[in-house]
């Protein structure tokens, strides 16, 4: 396994337990020849080498990094301007490296390994002798995952400046797999992660941000998938970009049927020059392939996301219970009626109060105060600091909400510092939410929020920081970069967020992280390597979040998932639904509450106690388990999913209905990752009685779903393996 090498053929075949990726040498060109199932080593593997027809150019070329201009009319993976403005290159194959392990990104999230021996990688070194750009494709395979990671490193060895114009990440040519289909996940704010799927036809299909973000419409990640691809049977290849900007993917179906697969950075409105010496590195795709369907191909990525991505503290210790203020009270609250929300959070048992939006500043509204992150003693006299001691007091952590990449033209930094957002001289600067962007290209503008962060963070016992961005970039150019920077902005504002968020989460390892962007925005790889979980939309029905959580799970993981209870009707919908209901949905993730609790009845309150106590028994599960989806709210009235245990020992089914149906059939869902080996004691959440299945029971007849005769209805099973003699 890992990486061999046939010199004489230019044959390189990538090899993990269960999966190849080959690629030869051909005319000069790295061409794709393979990527699927396992594919045994042999020393001869010719009738697999790649052959042309006479005369068909590289347009029928199954390339692995295509260029424009030289006979491939379809879309490349780079472009570059020469400075005598031509946009000819030619790389040509010029060696290899294998390295053991991984090698690091310098300034870029990456997903890493803790041992050299969890991952082989190699280095195609490509070469244009005319400009003297010298590219370096790097692919790393994972020895126990169907995983291979790709990125590019460009570098200007030539004399003369060179200019990007386009830098994905990786390019791969599919051949020989019959008609595909692509999946996506697409929405806007408050309705996030809806499952896209349609047939590739000829021609292109094409999903992008331009927003400077990853976004609510489109997430950085896609499948082709084959026609009868189901949960568990047929083919998946995922690609997911680890990149929290303006990205781009895309499948291109030649006349031939091949289909071109190509993902990075957005090439609109994106330059960057390299001056001779200097280099650009490309986020990294991560591509994982499943031999058996949608699930194994979302399970494994969880499994890396979850524990080769994120990082510290909190990638392996079970997350807390939390309330947070938000739709309690808006801006509209002091310190007493703060604390008073987390008095009864902790006599429900609930272990973190979350302080939202209005703290600092003069903030009442969404109008004013981002960027003068200093509390507001007219709320809290005594302020933070008092506040958080007197949650501390009552046995919760203390959380604390902020968006430090926004400035509010009503502030005291934009007033001392006008020039500190992004805009363009004389141009508009267009507003979002009363808000602007602040220029994280700048140092100084960086500098600045860490040191007011971290006053607040050495002064006041914060556990948590929820870090939100509620707007996308607009009017993208800095008065610090030199004209022919500008079109670089939107990249090095990213990269600037990452050096910061580095330099944050290193010097306060004790907080937990939670990323935000109203919500989705910006659920994204890239995010994750530096907070291990995110809210997933600003949308908190019930019913809505069956969908939102679901097609979120496509790639990735639970433990990345915020979900909470709030308020009915809803706020965003209006809906009203059961507490029993609510509490199920958001049980599957991160749960928490955003409500007044002081305004539950007793009732309400020893239910909430229940799903409490019920959480803290099942968390581990649900943050660290295998997700297995089993009905989709995508296709119908009914959802269900499960989580179980690594050695299979342990499950945990949730199940809903979301209208009530007259003389409904007797309706059953069959369970999935079980060892059809053991014997389980099933413990249902409707009647409190427990029985005994085997696994294969379960998997091939299901269990039983009675329902009652109500709108919003939910239940979960629990499921323990029987030791021997005790069934």
């Amino acid at each position: 396994m890992g990486v061999t090498v046939q010199e004489q053929t230019g044959l390189f075949h990538l090899q993990s337990s269960d999966m190849s990726y080959l690629i030869q040498i051909v005319d000069g060109y790295p061409v794709h020849v393979y990527w699927g199932g396992k594919l045994r080593q042999r020393e001869k593997m010719n009738d697999l080498l790649i052959h042309t027809p006479a005369g068909a150019g590289l347009d029928r070329l199954p390339q692995e990094y295509p260029q424009y201009g030289s006979g491939d009319f379809r879309n490349p993976a780079y472009q570059v301007e020469l400075e005598d403005g031509t946009r000819i290159t030619e790389l040509k194959y010029d060696g290899y490296r294998i390295l053991k392990g991984k090698p690091h990104l310098i300034g870029l999230p990456a997903v890493y390994t803790e041992d050299e021996s969890e991952a082989d990688s190699l280095e195609l070194i490509l070469k244009d002798t005319y400009s003297g750009l010298k590219v370096v494709l790097l692919y790393t395979i994972f020895a126990d995952r169907n995983v291979i990671v790709r990125s590019t490193l460009l570098t200007n060895e030539g004399d003369k400046k060179l200019r990007l114009r386009r830098a994905l990440s990786a390019s791969v040519d599919l051949t020989g797999k019959g008609d595909l289909e692509i999946m996506y996940l697409s929405g806007a704010w408050a309705r996030e992660g809806n499952i896209r799927r349609r047939p590739l036809v000829q021609g292109e299909t094409h999903i992008d941000s331009k927003r400077g973000m990853s976004s609510h419409q489109f997430n950085p990640f896609a499948a082709l998938v084959s026609k009868e691809t189901t949960e568990d049977h047929g083919e998946a290849f995922g690609f997911s970009l680890v990149y929290s900007g303006s990205f781009e993917a895309g499948a291109e179906v030649d006349s031939f049927g091949a289909t071109r697969f190509s993902i990075g950075v957005n090439s609109f409105d994106f330059a960057w020059q390299l001056n001779p010496g200097e280099s650009f590195q490309t986020p990294e795709a991560v591509m994982v392939y499943s031999g058996h369907g949608l699930g194994e191909m979302s399970r494994t990525y969880h499994r890396l996301y979850r524990t080769r991505l994120c990082r510290g503290k909190y990638r392996d210790e079970e997350r807390p219970i939390l309330v947070n203020n938000w739709e309690a009270t808006y801006f509209n609250f002091d310190a007493d009626k703060l604390v008073s929300i987390a008095e009864e959070g902790a006599k429900l048992g609930i272990e973190l109060f979350v302080l939202d939006d209005g703290w600092f500043g003069k903030r009442d509204s969404d109008n004013s105060s981002l960027g003068d992150w200093f509390e507001d003693r007219r709320k809290l006299p005594g302020g933070l600091a008092d506040v958080a001691e007197r949650v501390n007091r009552l046995g919760l952590k203390f959380g604390l909400w902020f968006e430090p990449e926004m400035i509010s033209p009503d502030s005291e930094l934009y007033r001392k510092h006008p020039d500190w957002c992004l805009h363009v001289p004389g141009r508009r600067r267009t507003e979002a939410r009363w808000q602007l962007v602040l220029d994280y290209t700048r140092q100084e503008v960086r500098d600045y929020i860490y040191d007011s962060l971290s006053a607040i963070f050495t002064s006041v016992p914060v556990s948590y920081v929820k870090w939100d961005m509620n707007r996308c970039l607009t009017e993208i150019g800095s008065a610090a970069l030199q004209p022919e920077h500008q079109a670089e902005t939107a990249h090095r504002y990213v990269l600037g967020l990452y050096e910061l968020l580095e330099r944050i989460t290193a010097d306060f390892p004790h907080i937990l992280f939670e990323s935000c962007s109203s919500g989705g925005g910006r659920f994204d790889p890239g995010m994750l390597y530096y907070m291990p979980q995110t809210w997933t939309s600003d949308n908190t029905d019930a019913v809505e979040r069956l969908k939102i959580q679901y097609g979120t799970s496509l790639v990735y993981p639970v433990s990345a998932i915020g979900a909470h209870v709030s308020a009915v009707p809803n706020h965003q919908v209006g809906r009203i639904t059961p507490l029993q209901f609510r509490g199920d949905v958001a049980m599957s993730g991160n749960f928490g509450y955003e409500l007044d609790l002081t305004k539950f009845t007793d009732e309400e309150k020893e239910t909430v106690k229940r799903q409490v106590a019920t959480y803290k028994q099942i968390r581990g599960l649900v943050q660290q388990g295998d997700l297995y989806r089993l009905k989709s709210p995508f296709e119908g009235n009914e959802s269900a999913w499960m989580f179980v245990s690594e050695d299979k020992e342990e499950a945990l089914v949730y199940a809903f209905q979301v209208m009530a149906m007259p003389n409904a059939p007797l309706r059953t869902v069959r369970l999935s990752g079980l060892d059809p080996e053991l014997e389980y004691e099933v413990e249902s959440s409707i009647s409190g009685e427990k029985s005994i299945y085997g696994g294969d029971r379960l998997m091939q007849l299901g269990l039983p779903l009675k329902y009652e005769q109500k709108d919003y209805q939910s239940m979960w099973f629990r499921l323990k393996a029987v030791k021997p003699g005790k069934a």
